[in-house]
């Protein structure tokens, strides 16, 4: 059979360096569990669902599509309120380009928080993540421009899957009665899981590690107003992901019986020498919907026209 071989194997040497890196969200603090899996649990109420989508590159090519889907339950641990196990579920669903490169995760996450100041409301928190993620392609859309023989394993070859795992630490307390912080460091990939595009292929790249660490504060500057920050340092191979940002919360309206708000929350995150991404974010009593839209500032923003990635 002639086909491309050429652009086929840059093609899946594209797909291996793509796929040895992780996506991110703009409204990275908005995937808890993609973080650090011990964030899982550190929220007020028993019940915690999250979804994420964005839209990248359109400005530039075929775009990028992603969508994120967490859900945590928090149970109390032999009685003990200051106690709790919790059970979370993370998906991912990842299609990039006109093959539709597709990459999907189902990765279950479990959690102890431990108490250990009941005064301060401090945490120490650990917990696993783990489970397959299945990647797909279509090689009928692959675009050739050279005649070569093509081995017949990579002609037929349409996406594989591997088994992931990671861990996270995460101490959460509160400053006085107006401050509530967290930190936390978590490694994922940590089985090295190989990226194999066809069965029996000898040339399996492997998912290097992920080191991340996290921050996060509130911090009440009135009755009525408060200061939302966090950070985020990735570190995978060789490469680097620094991410902060800001946020200033008003609340509109506020239900002291049940401590619920209707709230605004403005600011922006920077994702360095990458982005500077403004944030609207609305808080409904138990939902909350965000709007972001990123300003690229990197080398490609003379294709990109400074355009980026949108997300909600």
């Amino acid at each position: 059979m002639k086909k491309n071989i050429v652009s086929f194997v840059l093609f899946l040497s594209v797909c291996q360096i793509g796929f040895s890196q992780d996506l991110t969200f703009s409204q990275f603090y908005e995937a808890p569990l993609l973080r650090n899996p011990a964030l899982a649990g550190i929220f007020n109420g028993d019940i915690r669902v999250k979804a994420n989508y964005r839209s990248q590159w359109a400005s530039v090519t075929v775009p990028y599509n992603t969508t994120a889907v967490s859900a945590e339950y928090k149970m109390p641990l032999n009685n003990a309120a200051s106690d709790w196990m919790t059970f979370g579920l993370q998906v991912t669903n990842d299609v990039a380009g006109s093959i539709k490169l597709r990459k999907t995760s189902l990765l279950p996450v479990i959690s102890f928080n431990k108490s250990l100041s009941q005064e301060n409301d401090s945490y120490l928190s650990i917990a696993f993540i783990g489970g397959p993620t299945s990647t797909q392609f279509n090689p009928s859309k692959l675009s050739t421009y050279t005649d070569a023989t093509l081995d017949p394993a990579l002609a037929n070859a349409s996406g594989y899957t591997y088994w992931d795992m990671g861990a996270g630490l995460t101490y959460s307390s509160n400053y006085g009665d107006e401050i509530r912080y967290y930190v936390g460091a978590a490694m994922y990939h940590i089985n090295n899981p190989k990226l194999n595009y066809a069965a029996g292929n000898t040339d399996a790249s492997i998912l290097g590690r992920k080191l991340a660490i996290n921050g996060g504060i509130t911090a009440q500057t009135s009755d009525n107003n408060k200061i939302i920050g966090y950070v985020d340092y990735f570190k995978q191979d060789a490469n680097e992901q620094f991410l902060a940002g800001m946020l200033y919360g008003i609340e509109l309206n506020k239900r002291y019986e049940d401590d619920k708000t209707l709230g605004l929350n403005l600011g922006a995150m920077f994702r360095w020498n990458d982005a500077i991404i403004p944030v609207v974010n609305l808080d409904i009593y138990d939902w909350s919907v965000g709007l972001s839209y990123d300003v690229n500032i990197s080398r490609l923003n003379t294709y990109s026209q400074y355009r980026d990635l949108q997300q909600v």
